[in-house]
């Protein structure tokens, strides 16, 4: 009995490091897809969002049947209870990065390299990644460097709207673009947030203390 819910729990690892790639996949290609004024690229990750939508619903059907036949307890139980809450920050993710998409689609062109968005969009794919090699792979320390990577996004996020608001005093008419692309970032910002959940459930399943979730 215990080999199969063994396997079982493996099963569900590698699912939840399918969904995962599947965001940094969004993420990658929304903010591509945003430097480069590409809205083909833009529409294909709207529809990655739409598989980790499905995804989200295959892991959480996955968790509650192991939860009902299995009956785990104690770390077992604490691993699938985090499981089910990460995958919500995961699909939030794909959520957000479908919105820059989205906005890609109807901004004018593309906004032009802007360093900060880039960095931005390297940090939090980073920290998504980290995230769930820090569940895989039961690693509490890589969980808690996710947490504090947090602080390089909000940072990147200050600064990218410090340039925004220049950019808005030198040339007022373009103040919907920026606007636009500030949105980017806050989006961006927030995909920093939901990393920050998912370590914190891993920290969670490991050591059985949760410090709260970001909104």
């Amino acid at each position: 009995m215990r080999n199969r819910f063994d396997t079982q729990l493996m099963e569900l690892n590698n699912e939840l490091i399918a969904m995962g790639a599947l965001c940094e996949n969004a993420i990658a290609s929304s903010v591509k897809a945003l430097l480069n004024g590409d809205t083909k690229l833009a529409a294909s990750a709207i529809r990655i969002d739409q598989e980790i939508d499905r995804k989200e619903r295959e892991l959480e059907s996955m968790c509650l049947k192991l939860l009902l036949q299995q009956q785990p307890v104690a770390s077992d139980l604490r691993l699938i209870s985090a499981v089910l809450k990460m995958i919500t920050d995961i699909e939030r993710i794909g959520d957000q990065a479908s919105d820059i998409a989205e906005i890609v689609t109807y901004l004018s062109g593309a906004c032009g390299h802007n360093q900060h968005i880039d960095e931005m969009a390297q940090a939090t794919i980073k920290m998504v990644t980290d995230a769930l090699d820090a569940f895989v792979r039961r690693d509490l320390s890589l969980a808690w460097n996710v947490i504090e990577y947090d602080d390089v996004v909000d940072n990147l996020f200050t600064a990218c709207k410090a340039d925004l608001i220049a950019e808005v005093a030198k040339n007022p008419d373009d103040g919907e673009r920026v606007l636009d692309i500030l949105m980017i970032a806050k989006y961006l910002e927030r995909i920093g947030d939901h990393a920050t959940n998912i370590a914190e459930w891993v920290e969670f399943s490991i050591t059985g203390t949760h410090k709260g979730t970001h909104d």
